[in-house]
């Protein structure tokens, strides 16, 4: 195991151009391709198509034992990057600043590791997902068929973390990533002029009553030992200084660690705008979308991650593992795959680098071998234990 290497040079080159042609969910077209010809030449015969452009191939020892999911995402953000590097995006308003760009080539380094040096017995699937930026693309792979095509027993994801030091891995069992709704509220009043407000309903101050007021949501409503948030991002009023609007657009976001706690805060929220909508004498309308599930590691499949995170560690050296990583309320979509099958999603550090989803942020590639290498060590960790799930 140990004299396998690992192309750095190459992935490093790989990523770039990954970075440098971004795209957006559901329209990873030249990403989806890339991969499916990097996996040809390796050997494999990848499967396209599963919500539109996502890709798998798998690794089939011929020898019964547990069959693996490894899953890596692929979409880009709508952000303008900031940054000047010569694999900045070339596309204007697109870029790779979630490091999805990384995540693929990390899996596309497994997949050419693990031909040369595959575990014992069973299988494992490597998975290229599309959409998970708000288009819930693991949910539409789910659903076009992705665990009746590619019967699998355990799952496993990987996401840089910005803030943990380079190559540093970390996992925990139970919830590591938060639920979410995503929220859009238009409140519908009177307009009027702004030296006779008794003549209109003003939207924006009873807005503003509802953001204030959606904070006790947390603050006063929900268990403080539970991790939740209720984040108001948009307030969009008015055209100039001297009228009161007729309407205001609110937008934001719900996030728990809970999936109990998630449904109270929906509901509360909806509860706070009725009341407000009485009260005042307006029309508030409320739109809940894109719910994301609470990503739950199972403590099995936590244990095999963290059985490899220490492997890992005995081979390589470097920053020991956090085995008992803090959750984060961030979501992500692949909580979808692990309500259907047990798994385990963890971080790899990417060091001091700007925050996910910033402007200014890229993805660190010293940490490429490192997680190439967790891959590796995680299929053969699973292959060795004595009964599949």
């Amino acid at each position: 195991m140990e004299a396998l290497t690992v192309d750095a040079a190459f992935l490093a080159e790989l990523r770039r151009d990954l970075h440098a042609h971004p795209e957006l969910r559901f329209e990873e077209h030249r990403t989806s391709a890339l991969v499916a010809e990097h996996l040809r030449h390796l050997g494999y015969t990848p499967h396209t198509g599963l919500a539109r452009t996502g890709v798998v191939a798998t690794l089939d020892t011929g020898i019964a034992g547990p069959a693996i999911m490894l899953r890596a995402d692929m979409d880009a953000l709508p952000v303008s990057e900031a940054g000047q590097a010569p694999w900045a995006s070339c596309t204007p308003g697109v870029m790779h600043a979630c490091g999805h760009d990384g995540h693929t080539t990390m899996l596309l380094g497994a997949a050419a590791l693990l031909k040369a040096d595959p575990p014992p017995r069973g299988r494992v699937h490597f998975v290229f997902q599309p959409a998970e930026e708000g288009g819930a693309g693991a949910q539409v792979m789910i659903d076009e068929g992705l665990f009746d095509l590619f019967p699998t027993d355990y799952c496993f994801g990987l996401h840089n973390w910005p803030g943990l030091e380079a190559g540093r891995m970390g996992v925990r069992s139970g919830p590591i990533m938060a639920g979410g709704w995503r929220f859009a509220i238009q409140i519908t009043g009177k307009g009027s002029h702004a030296a006779q407000p008794h003549l209109g309903t003003d939207p924006l101050t009873i807005g503003a009553a509802l953001v204030q007021e959606a904070q006790l949501l947390v603050a006063r409503r929900t268990d403080p030992t539970i991790p939740a948030v209720v984040s108001f991002c948009v307030f969009d009023a008015g055209t100039t200084d001297n009228i009161l609007p007729e309407t205001a657009r609110l937008a934001g976001t719900l996030r728990a660690l809970d999936p109990v706690v998630l449904d109270e805060l929906k509901d509360g929220l909806q509860r706070l705008c009725n009341g407000l909508q009485m009260a005042h004498g307006v029309n508030i309308q409320v739109n809940f979308h894109q719910p994301y599930p609470v990503t739950v590691n199972e403590h099995h499949a936590t244990q095999l991650a963290r059985k490899a995170m220490h492997a890992l560690d005995v081979q390589m050296g470097g920053p020991a593992p956090d085995m008992d990583i803090t959750p984060s309320l961030a979501s992500e979509d692949f909580g979808f795959m692990l309500q259907k099958k047990p798994g385990a999603y963890a971080m790899i550090g990417n060091g001091e680098s700007y925050k996910l989803h910033s402007p200014d942020y890229d993805f660190d590639d010293s940490i490429i071998t490192r997680g190439v290498r967790y891959w590796h060590t995680l299929a053969h960790t699973c292959a060795a234990q004595e009964h599949a799930p």
